[in-house]
């Protein structure tokens, strides 16, 4: 058994088990919380090492030949995608310790680290799983982390998103086991490599049904038009650090299940109309919607909601140039709604709320928080140099590159998409961060610098910096970032060397 592909699942379930046991020593908790996902950390960028060049690595656990036993996998893609939402866990876990350590969070500490852990192991093992029953798997355990998550320090607001938020990952969950079902009914297994080998013998029609089916199942979890109404109820009202983690990372998951699934088990061009109509519903509706809000936390939900229509839309592409864009857009939207909501609990700590009709004069406030918001948000409405530029420029060049009706109108929704984000943004940018700020801003930031909690808000500042740079980083890494999203693009469309690797060199 390869090891490595087992650390980003087994550590983090140790660590909650260790932190669980260490809940009576704070300062002992938050220490073995932070080794445990800097080990993860270190193991995925192993992995990626081992796996940038399009090398894909298996494990069986038990030895138990695949299909039989339990498989996981390591492509590019999954790689990649391990390395970035393990680095912006750790991230938000040590914002949320300055949280902690300075009183500011309303949150429990000792059962939020057990649970994070658990949420870690969740996502890990979406990412890597090799059949379709362990990615469910791994979406309930993510997805039950996120239940206990969602309601820390609960409220009338909380527990009623909460209610939505549980209803509708649970419809979503049954959904995906009765795909689930069908598809074992149909081949015999549930080893997402033995699928696509023997999924090809099946109807084109059944082909088509089942492929809608599971984009339905993960098109819930992401939020795409028209299953995006609970995400704009359910984000904004969380604590900061469990809505910049479900922000950047519960939809990713969900979009990197339909990626896996519609080109490895099914032919994209049978539902590639309905993606590319979903995407371009997703882009419109969801930046209309976040033009419509006038709190800060909702416009950035709705625009999360907009820019997942980006991905679907790389997708319904088909070419390795769209998958390849669409890799590089994760990896940018992970990192700058990552930031986004960290910059917006600091904006609660100053004033309380994040409502733009009571907020102003932020960069006197603070100028380092007014960077902080300015240089993601750039990079989400796309403007250059910063990665979102690069991601989008990406996948217009692709849809130019198709041609085509559908193409043509997906790719000015995407350019007008990128222009009301823009607009949003500036909106946020005149209202709450330019003008004199009001008196009690001014009167919370003094108590904030030199009371007991400013060592606190200083980690928590620390942390929203290294995302900012994080997502410099990546604009400036963008040439092998890209490089490496065209070898995952190519295994992904081929699927040859994935099913060769799991099921060895007899398979196709």
């Amino acid at each position: 058994m390869n090891a490595l592909l087992a650390v980003p699942f087994v550590v983090p379930l140790l660590g909650a088990a260790i932190t669980l046991l260490l809940r009576r020593t704070p300062r002992s908790q938050r220490i073995a919380g932070a080794v445990t996902l800097s080990v993860v950390v270190a193991d995925a960028a192993v992995l990626l090492w081992r796996t940038h060049d399009g090398t894909i690595l298996t494990s069986q656990a038990g030895d138990w030949p695949a299909p039989l036993g339990i498989t996981l996998v390591a492509d590019p893609m999954a790689s990649l995608l391990v390395l970035v939402s393990s680095a912006v866990l750790l991230v938000v876990l040590l914002y949320a310790i300055g949280q902690d350590i300075g009183g500011l969070s309303r949150a429990t500490p000792q059962v939020f680290h057990p649970i994070y852990l658990v949420l870690t192991a969740g996502v890990s093992l979406s990412f890597i799983a090799g059949d379709l029953f362990n990615l469910f798997v791994g979406f309930e355990i993510m997805l039950t982390a996120s239940y206990a998550l969602i309601t820390q320090a609960p409220t009338r607001a909380r527990v009623r998103a909460s209610m939505i938020y549980t209803v509708v990952s649970l419809t979503s969950s049954i959904l995906f086991l009765t795909g689930i079902a069908l598809v074992y009914a149909l081949t015999g297994t549930v080893n997402m490599a033995d699928i696509a080998e023997k999924l090809g013998a099946a109807p084109p029609e059944l082909r088509m049904v089942l492929a809608l089916l599971f984009f339905v199942v993960f098109g819930i979890k992401a939020a795409v038009v028209p299953m995006h109404f609970w995400l704009p109820d359910s984000y904004p009202v969380a604590l900061t650090r469990i809505s910049a983690i479900f922000a950047a990372l519960l939809t990713k998951v969900a979009v990197y299940a339909i990626i896996r699934t519609q080109t490895l088990l099914f032919l994209r061009d049978d539902i590639s109309t309905v993606l590319m109509v979903v995407a371009i519903a997703t882009m419109v509706v969801g930046i209309l919607g976040a033009l419509a809000q006038s709190d800060i936390n909702r416009i950035m939900s709705f625009a999360l909601v907009s820019h997942i229509g980006f991905m679907i839309f790389g997708l319904a592409l088909g070419t390795a140039a769209g998958l390849a864009g669409v890799v590089v857009y994760l990896v940018h939207h992970i990192v700058v709604q990552a930031t986004l909501f960290l910059v917006n609990g600091l904006i609660r700590q100053y004033v309380g709320h994040t409502s733009l009709a009571a907020i102003r004069g932020l960069t006197a406030v603070s100028p380092a928080l007014a960077l902080f918001f300015f240089l993601p948000a750039l990079s989400l409405a796309g403007l250059p140099p910063m990665s979102g530029f690069i991601a989008k420029v990406a996948l217009f060049q692709a849809a130019v590159a198709v041609g085509g009706p559908l193409a043509w109108t997906g790719l000015a929704a995407g350019v007008l998409t990128s222009l009301l984000t823009l607009i949003a943004i500036f909106r946020i940018w005149t209202r709450a961060f330019w003008g004199t700020p009001r008196q009690d801003m001014l009167e919370a930031r003094a108590r904030l610098r030199s009371g007991s909690n400013r060592g606190g808000l200083r980690i928590m500042t620390a942390m929203t910096g290294v995302m900012v740079a994080v997502g410099v980083a990546v604009a400036v890494a963008s040439g092998p970032l890209t490089a490496v999203g065209f070898t995952a693009a190519e295994d992904l469309l081929d699927g040859r060397a994935y099913v060769t690797a799991v099921l060895g060199e007899g398979a196709r």
